[in-house]
């Protein structure tokens, strides 16, 4: 910790003492009628939704995980239902989320998030069925009483409590749409005596408990986002100084967590739409109500707008890297794995009357509907339709490269391969990235081959946490089985790696890159990797040269095989892989001094596993090579990749 960090620790402890001795210490005096009477007003129309809305549907199962919840039997809001175990209802900043005592946080915080209520506002907005209003007010009448404030886990992280604001704010806009309940008594009541006073609470709690210094990812982004809205919204006491606070930190953090090009710094592709929707809505909010963000601010919207455009593949597929926890800030469905890629290209394109985004994002569904009302629907329809062409990208300062290939007269036939030469992750600790160096994922047509395994699970399970995130579970070089950096706990990361690009190459036909990086130097040893892509052949060269001291060293080179690909061996060091949606063959050849084996579902040790999903996990294919290497000084090892 640099010392400026020590001091800020400090202060948080203290804080914490003085707020476990009297919880409401920050509280002022509101007159919460006054707050209601300001905030109904200012309930704007985006949220008067088309005709055709009439065909939606929520049917109060609340899926998440792996787990389910019935909206209409009373919730346990502590309760973890996967591990069967309860958190309890003490201070929030002394429980202990960081092991399996109590279950998962993760799990217990996924519903506490309350992302069901926006579903639920809207079907009542549709249906004004007096059914779906009262279980509305049940639900958060139960959450208020059940949650006093800082008592329980649902206060103890604040991106949860920014989450449950944003929620919030969404419902706002959504239910004074119906003109009648401005009018029921019963209803403004259950606003001003038990509704308010907890938004409030939020506030008060998202302002002084931010996430600063090594913590300062996208939880302090959801903390700014968060306060933003709520204060456009609701006007508290505070609620200017709050505003002017989130604004400047949110046209601070777009900088500081993105490179030039728009690419976020905390490695972590799931993340991305997350984190980007924590600055998008803001932005959204603030052109309605006439709080201008900077033309800068704007820009790098359009930045990470043309990164998605390249992170993405024909089918829509994203190349998997770092951590992903299935986190969405907007569900507004039945389905929490809906595409929000593709919805904030659509944002993209209403933003920037950009013909290619609208050509990814192509539907303008009801998350921008939430956003843009009928003037963002009109905009987007009055853009031109056209397919973009996806081309290769190289982001040679932030270590990605993106290989691409596609058949202009059938934009479906795609080659994808993503080269990773980036770095660990964001800040000293880099939370949510994995020790993933010189990686290498491919996609055949939208179809995945070589996989990243993916995350399953954070601070539970400590083995396969620990498996997930290694580099032996990356298709990359593993030397003795370490990791390229020193894990010091489930998001944690010290001795980061330093990756170097060393040359970068598009030349007609052949497209090549070649990267190092440092994280095997206290080994002795090193890695450098060279990818070329002769495009005419459609065949990647894939050359590691692995530095070697006198010691004798374990050398592995693992590939993993996404699960809906079937494997075929033709010899000892060649194989067919071919997914079954697909109906092209991928050779690949490996280097015939490596012993190649072919393993599934191990757990001891735990390899050739993938999750698609935050704690669902199931057994893969994956092909490792390996090399005893003992009195030399470099091997180089050679990798083709043939698309037939």
């Amino acid at each position: 910790m640099s010392t400026a960090e020590m001091f800020y620790r400090v202060n948080q402890y203290v804080q914490k003492n003085r707020e476990k001795k009297d919880v409401n210490l920050f509280h002022k005096k509101q007159d919460f009628h006054k707050v209601f009477l300001r905030a109904l007003k200012r309930a704007n129309n985006c949220c008067v939704f088309p005709i055709n809305i009439a065909e939606f549907q929520f049917s109060k199962i609340f899926n998440f995980f792996d787990q389910s919840v019935d909206l209409n039997n009373e919730l346990d809001w502590h309760f973890d239902p996967r591990s069967g175990k309860r958190f309890p209802l003490i201070f929030s900043k002394n429980i202990d989320i960081r092991s399996d005592k109590y279950g998962s946080a993760k799990v217990v915080w996924e519903i506490n998030r309350l992302q069901f209520l926006l579903p639920l506002a809207i079907q009542y907005n549709v249906s004004k069925d007096k059914k779906e209003l009262d279980l509305w007010i049940q639900l958060i009448t139960s959450w208020v009483k059940a949650n006093p404030y800082l008592k329980g886990v649902n206060w103890y992280s604040n991106i949860e409590v920014n989450i449950r604001l944003i929620i919030w704010y969404f419902c706002w806009q959504v239910l004074w749409q119906n003109e009648d309940l401005k009018k029921n008594e019963e209803f403004v009541s259950f606003v001003t005596d038990t509704w308010l006073p907890s938004i409030y609470e939020h506030c008060v709690y998202s302002y002084k408990n931010p996430s600063r210094f090594s913590s300062a990812n996208n939880h302090l982004v959801a903390e700014y986002s968060g306060l933003f809205v709520a204060a456009s919204c609701w006007n508290f006491e505070e609620s200017e100084v709050w505003k002017t606070y989130a604004l400047k930190g949110l046209e601070e953090e777009i900088v500081k967590q993105h490179s030039g090009n728009g690419i976020n710094r905390e490695e972590a592709a799931e993340y991305i739409q997350f984190i980007t929707d924590f600055f998008l809505i803001p932005y959204a909010i603030g052109t309605k109500t006439g709080i201008p963000f900077s033309y800068n601010y704007k820009d790098y919207l359009f930045r990470i707008s043309e990164y998605l455009i390249n992170l993405l593949d024909a089918k829509k597929g994203y190349r998997k890297y770092g951590d992903e926890d299935d986190g969405k800030v907007l569900i507004v469905s039945n389905d929490p794995h809906f595409d929000n890629f593709s919805s904030l290209l659509t944002s993209a394109a209403v933003l920037f009357d950009d013909e290619r985004f609208k050509g990814v994002g192509q539907v303008f569904d009801l998350k921008n509907w939430l956003l843009w009302g009928q003037e963002g629907f009109d905009k987007f329809n009055s853009i031109k339709s056209s397919p973009h062409e996806l081309k290769t990208a190289f982001y040679k300062e932030e270590g990605h490269f993106i290989f691409r290939k596609v058949e202009k007269t059938d934009i479906s036939k795609e080659i994808y391969l993503h080269f990773d030469a980036a770095s660990l992750g964001f800040l000293s600790i880099a939370a949510h990235g994995h020790a993933d160096a010189l990686s290498i994922v491919l996609h055949v047509d939208g179809d995945p081959i070589l996989v990243d395994v993916g995350t399953y699970t954070y601070h539970t399970d400590k083995e396969w946490r620990n498996y997930f995130i290694s580099t032996l579970a990356h298709n990359t070089i593993c030397i003795d089985g370490e990791n390229q950096a020193l894990q010091a706990g489930p998001t944690m990361w010290l001795r980061h790696y330093k990756a170097e690009v060393l040359e970068t190459v598009q030349d007609g036909s052949m497209e090549r890159v070649s990267a190092s990086h440092s994280g095997y130097n206290r080994l002795g040893c090193s890695h450098q990797r060279t990818v070329s892509f002769n495009r005419e052949k459609e065949r990647f060269t894939i050359i590691d040269e692995v530095g070697i001291n006198k010691k004798l060293h374990k050398v592995f080179q693992p590939w993993h095989i996404h699960p809906a690909v079937e494997v075929e061996r033709i010899n000892a060091n060649t194989f067919f892989l071919m997914h079954k949606k697909g109906n092209r063959k991928i050779k690949i050849s490996y280097d015939t001094c490596l012993d190649i084996q072919l393993k599934r579902g191990e757990t001891n040790p735990v390899l050739g596993w993938y999750s698609k999903s935050f704690l669902q996990k199931e057994p893969i294919n994956v092909i490792i090579g390996s090399y005893a290497a003992t009195a030399v000084r470099k091997i180089e090892l050679t990798t083709l990749i043939e698309i037939i």
